[in-house]
C-alpha cells in the first residue's frame, strides 16, 4: 500500500498540481494586495471616498457606520462591498492566466508537420486485373 501511494504522489501530474497549487496561493495574495491597495482606493475615491469594503446592508443588528464595526456588534450583514472587491480580483487573475496561457501557446514550439504517407500498394487482384487488362489490349 505504501509503494503504491508513492507512485501515485510522485507521478508528474500530481507534483504540477502541488506546485500549481502552491504559486497560485503566493499570486492569490499578489491579486489581493492588488485590489485592496492599489485599485480600490482610487477607485472609492473617484466614487467619492467610499470604501467598497464598507458596502454592506444590516439585516439584523440595527445601522452601523463600518462593516467592522457590524460584525464587532454581532449584526447580520450582507457585504455587496466585499463581493465586489472578489469579482475584480476574480477578473484579475482570468485575465492574468488568460495572458500566461496566450504567451504559453505562442512559445510553444510548433511541431513540423508529418509528411504523408505514400499512397499503399493497391491490392494483388487490381494488379494482376491490371496486367490482364493491359494483355487484353495488347492483343487488340
Amino acid at each position: 500500500m505504501w509503494r503504491e501511494f508513492r507512485e501515485f504522489a510522485m507521478r508528474g501530474n500530481v507534483v504540477d498540481l502541488a506546485v500549481g497549487i502552491i504559486l497560485g496561493a503566493a499570486f492569490t495574495t499578489i491579486v489581493n494586495s492588488l485590489v485592496n491597495d492599489i485599485i480600490m482606493p482610487p477607485l472609492g475615491l473617484m466614487i467619492g471616498g467610499v470604501d467598497f469594503a464598507n458596502f454592506f446592508v444590516t439585516m439584523k443588528g440595527g445601522a452601523f457606520p463600518t462593516l467592522e464595526a457590524a460584525k464587532t456588534a454581532g449584526a447580520v450583514t450582507i457585504n455587496y462591498g466585499l463581493f465586489f472587491n472578489a469579482v475584480i480580483r476574480f477578473l484579475i487573475v482570468a485575465f492574468a492566466i488568460f495572458i500566461l496561457v496566450k504567451q504559453i501557446n505562442r512559445l510553444k514550439r510548433e511541431e513540423p508537420a508529418a509528411e504523408p504517407a505514400p499512397p499503399a500498394a493497391p491490392p494483388r487482384q487490381e494488379v494482376l486485373l491490371a496486367e490482364i487488362r493491359d494483355l487484353l489490349k495488347a492483343r487488340g
